[in-house]
């Protein structure tokens, strides 16, 4: 362990000596902001290809009714091979077994199914996609994913991607080069087109979500403000989707949000989003005849539905008539189409009309019930949704334990560090606030919508992130800090036997060194926040008492050594 050494008299100049290799002092001098920029980048390397998948669906799609692999699936495959290839480099058990059971879970009913399929071709195919956004996707995620910046930083990337896509659909809004809405092209879209519309719609739900999180946490002035920004900036594209089952999760979502973050702030933030709707539908006029038709049909599903809900209602009734059929193991992958007429009434349309942002006119199939749990019952049946819907249930429990915890524990502020000196206890309820935000979004959409389109790629990250908050996360019951026994919010009593870490540094934050690789680094190093333990390197030392320790006794912070957990 490394001491401070105690100051040598002076001595008397002498002449100048040759040059020296070794720095004339140990403190590292202030850096420049392109270094600092630099070590920043190198930090978030392991977690930047998950940036670049939900970047890479910011291009434009080219349009087509086939809702085939994009180049953001491309890049998710990539993904998923590079977690891989990293667990096997690094040997080391990233999950407890617990975490691996939730993750799986989903492969039993995607399995079965597959196997029942009408054909290998499209067996193959429904397995490949079910398992590339429940299962790899989410698995690679919250394996890259380290600590709490790099899930804020996910999350900026979600707000990053939403802001963009929400400003080609209010230009598709004036310009009226939108997709086609009760005969004008004025339904915004983003670069989606309109065989997605969905897909704006989607991306604009959950980077508004991961604001109002990040607006509600406990993170920084810095952070809220733009965070406050950005969630009014994204509901103008929201409303102008047109997208009722959009609105209907939003609303849910952020009102989750609200309750979770506290009644104070609720009411707050409650009176704010009042008075900047009235402002812009009341005073600004945004929102028309059309937009308050659409509203007021969400009232009307059941008394005077129009075509679009008849559709659906007429595909439900025929998934669950499917189920009856083959209670158990359903119709197999990628069935629905092909057993849809022999089920659905003579109220079906023959498909939705889609035109404008760039596409002729054209009908699309109805190939799916738009709704994910009886799509997954009527293709996978009994099996498939409980084994589903059992890892979703599961990530939900443990995600609100998790932020159960974290409100709980000691509040931002100073405490008492391991030498004595200042330190700041970070509660990450951001991070609470994003995991179960973007999953009580998802579970409310699944009833009005399912899997399909370029965007479907975004819906495994979205799990991916709930994922690693849910189960990897020091403040998870089914991390391997918690199995470990490790307390979050348990002090330091005064004299104890401890070992100081690079985390009990002044100016350490809440996430370990960047040096930390997979979800064994997250876990790890998460256990190192709440119990002060010794660096690798010096694993043999002898204990230091808590009050003997001092701040030049730590090690230096930033340190790549990762701190085995005790």
């Amino acid at each position: 362990m490394s001491r401070a050494l105690p100051l040598s008299p002076p001595t008397a100049p002498g002449p100048p000596g040759p040059p020296s290799d070794a720095p004339a002092s140990s403190s590292p001098g202030p850096r420049s902001p392109l270094g600092a920029l630099l070590v920043r980048v190198r930090g978030a390397l392991p977690v930047l290809p998950v940036v670049a998948v939900v970047a890479l669906l910011g291009l434009p799609i080219a349009p087509s009714g086939e809702g085939g692999a994009n180049i953001a699936d491309a890049m998710s495959g990539l993904l998923v091979v590079g977690c891989a290839v990293r667990l096997v480099r690094d040997r080391r058990r990233p999950l407890s077994p617990g975490a691996a059971v939730v993750l799986a879970l989903p492969v039993i009913g995607i399995a079965v199914a597959a196997a029942d399929a009408a054909g290998p071709g499209a067996g193959l195919t429904g397995l490949t996609r079910y398992l590339q956004i429940f299962v790899l996707v989410p698995a690679a995620v919250a394996l890259l994913v380290r600590d709490r910046r790099d899930l804020r930083l996910l999350a900026w990337a979600f707000v990053a991607l939403a802001l963009w896509q929400g400003t080609v659909g209010v230009h598709q809004y004036v310009t009226g080069t939108g997709a086609s809405y009760q005969g004008e092209d004025v339904r915004a879209v983003g670069t989606f087109g309109p065989t997605d519309v969905m897909g704006m719609a989607t991306v604009v739900a959950f980077g508004l979500v991961c604001a109002v999180a990040l607006a509600l946490g406990s993170g920084t002035v810095r952070q809220r403000t733009p965070a406050v920004v950005c969630a009014l900036a994204l509901l103008p594209p929201l409303a102008l989707s047109f997208s009722r089952g959009a609105w209907i999760a939003t609303a849910l979502a952020c009102g989750a949000q609200l309750a979770l973050a506290g009644l104070r702030r609720a009411v707050k933030v409650g009176a704010v989003v009042a008075a900047v709707a009235v402002i812009l539908v009341g005073g600004l006029g945004v929102g028309t005849e059309m937009l308050q038709q659409r509203l007021d049909s969400i009232t009307q599903v059941t008394e005077a539905p129009d075509q679009s809900v008849v559709d659906r209602y007429t595909m439900w009734a025929a998934a669950v008539d499917m189920w009856r059929d083959h209670p158990l193991t359903g119709v197999g992958l990628k069935g629905f189409p092909d057993h849809r007429d022999g089920h659905a009434s003579l109220a079906l349309s023959s498909g939705s009309d889609i035109g404008g942002a760039g596409t002729a006119y054209s009908k699309q199939p109805l190939l799916s019930p738009h709704n994910m749990y009886l799509l997954v019952l009527s293709e996978q049946g009994l099996i498939g949704l409980l084994a589903l819907a059992g890892s979703w249930l599961a990530l939900l429990v443990c995600a609100l334990r998790g932020l159960v915890r974290v409100r709980r524990a000691p509040p931002d502020g100073p405490a008492t560090a391991v030498g004595g000196g200042p330190a700041r206890t970070a509660t990450g309820l951001d991070c609470a606030l994003i995991a179960c935000g973007l999953l009580c979004w998802q579970l409310v959409d699944f009833v009005y919508a399912d899997i399909g389109g370029p965007s479907t790629v975004l819906t495994g990250v979205c799990f991916g992130l709930v994922a690693w908050w849910a189960l990897v996360d020091r403040v998870s019951p089914l991390s391997l800090a918690s199995e470990a026994g490790v307390s979050p919010a348990r002090p330091v009593a005064a004299g104890a036997s401890v070992r100081p870490t690079a985390s009990d540094a002044p100016g350490a934050s809440d996430a370990p060194a960047s040096g930390a690789s997979g979800a064994s680094g997250a876990s790890g190093a998460s256990a190192a926040e709440a119990v002060p333990t010794a660096p690798a390197s010096e694993a043999a030392a002898p204990p230091v008492s808590a009050s003997a320790a001092s701040p030049e006794s730590s090690p230096t912070p930033g340190s790549t050594e990762e701190a085995p957990t005790r």
